[in-house]
């Protein structure tokens, strides 16, 4: 069956011997190219392609069972790659869709997105010349019209995140997802990481709010099975639950880090505080059931 917007969330399976892996998160992008353009070295993930061609083998040998595309910056708001990836590989990729909050035409597109192929709903970055957009009234059209649709909201900010506080409340039947435990590395690189967790655990309070627990080696001063971060992912998982949390690499932020092997038994083997029923949620059956991938 393939990925899209249905009625109803699936209800869930009985679980199988093998633990179902989901990552909520992986970036891939195309060689440069005229139709593709983009300046090597600029690229904030590596400096040269993730391929679907690239991924694959590496999905096989740490036994990933799917992977949502999440369109990286320098493919504006296209989102066409992850589509060819669910199309090439069916039932293993699906893909967020991206939007310009800015743009007066989007009113008129966003809608057409709920019957594009292989998409599951759209994701925000909003760095310092966006976030604006969140306090100007940029943004405040898209809110309402998401919850309309159903559409689920993949976001990170830059020290902005209780600013969806408002956003949850007005809006309960939007779900939102945050990225990254609402962490960057500007968290980390000012200290202000702990603050971070705090405004982001505030959130846990509106049911429509989960949040991944990925790109947590990026963020960590130590090497595997970075130790630093434990309490910040206890923190997080507390507060939300296995329900509303969601495993994620996002290794190409941090490809040098760890392989994606490592990323998944940091949280399978090595974070004592998750049950084996917590694991099974949070590896891959929590955020099926967010976006409602059959």
């Amino acid at each position: 069956m393939t990925a899209g917007f249905l009625p109803e969330i699936v209800q869930a399976q009985p679980l199988s011997q093998k633990r179902l892996i989901v990552d909520s998160q992986i970036h891939i992008w195309k060689p440069d190219t005229p139709d593709r353009p983009w300046t090597k070295g600029s690229v904030a993930q590596l400096p040269e392609p993730m391929t679907i061609e690239r991924l694959v083998p590496i999905m096989d040998a740490a036994g990933v069972d799917r992977v949502i595309v999440v369109p990286p910056s320098l493919e504006g708001i296209r989102f066409d790659y992850g589509q060819e990836a669910a199309r090439r590989h069916p039932g293993r990729f699906a893909t967020m869709g991206r939007v310009n909050l800015n743009d007066p035409a989007e009113k008129m597109r966003v809608p057409g997105m709920v019957g594009a192929q292989n998409l599951l709903g759209v994701r925000f970055y909003f760095q310092p010349s966006s976030a604006k957009w969140l306090v100007d009234g940029t943004a405040d059209w898209f809110w309402p019209v998401a919850e309309s649709l159903s559409l689920p909201v993949m976001f990170l900010t830059v020290s902005q995140t209780p600013l969806f506080a408002a956003i949850a409340e007005k809006h309960p039947q939007l779900p939102l997802i945050i990225d990254h435990l609402g962490v960057t590395m500007e968290s980390v690189k000012d200290g202000s990481l702990k603050t971070r967790i705090s405004e982001t655990i505030a959130l846990a309070k509106y049911p429509n709010v989960s949040v991944k627990l990925s790109s947590t080696p990026l963020y960590s001063a130590q090497s595997y099975p970075w130790r630093d971060m434990d309490d910040p992912i206890q923190r997080v998982f507390d507060a939300f639950g296995s329900r509303r949390c969601h495993w994620g690499s996002d290794m190409t932020n941090s490809f040098d880090k760890g392989s994606m092997m490592r990323r998944i038994t940091h949280f399978t083997e090595e974070l004592r505080f998750l049950s084996e029923t917590d694991k099974d949620w949070i590896m891959g059956r929590s955020i099926l059931e967010k976006l409602r991938w059959a």
